[in-house]
């Protein structure tokens, strides 16, 4: 029987959920500064990875909304100022007319070769390296059912 009483947090479970909010607002935001010397958003980055480990580098616009979580007019809004920025080119669908790929440049190549080493060692310095390989795989063991959900739902209507 459904009630329209709030099930509230408990003290533990508010004290869990806002030190999650932080770390994840925080390290968002470490990591992206990190970035910046290379001219690059946590956006961008993630672009150039998903681009990067693409079957002939390249995604149609579709899918790399879907893989970045963005709606497809915010990610054709950030594709164009990283086609600016000789990241990424847009390149027609043979099979579709109405299709999009975005697809890795040279330069956007190089960028990840340099800036890939930087990001990982940011990610090290400022979470992995804070944990102990027990805390590391206890870690994945909790949140592993939480992603699996999320995924789902996100293909729910």
């Amino acid at each position: 029987m459904e009630t329209d009483t709030p099930h509230w947090l408990s003290q533990d479970e508010q004290c869990a959920w806002r030190t999650h909010l932080a770390v994840n607002k925080l390290l968002m935001y470490q990591l992206e500064k990190d970035l910046q010397p290379f001219g690059l958003t946590n956006n961008d980055y993630e672009i150039l990875v998903n681009l990067s480990e693409a079957e002939g580098q390249r995604l149609r616009m579709s899918d790399l909304a879907t893989a970045t979580l963005q709606s497809k007019s915010r990610l054709s809004h950030q594709i164009t100022r990283m086609e600016s920025a000789g990241l990424v080119r847009r390149e027609n669908c043979e099979s579709d007319r109405r299709g999009l790929y975005a697809v890795l440049t040279d330069e956007g190549q190089e960028t990840m070769k340099k800036v890939a080493p930087h990001h990982v060692a940011s990610v090290r310095k400022h979470y992995i390296d804070l944990m102990s390989p027990q805390e590391l795989a206890t870690l994945r063991a909790t949140l592993t059912p939480i992603a699996d959900h999320l995924h789902t739902q996100r293909g729910k209507p």
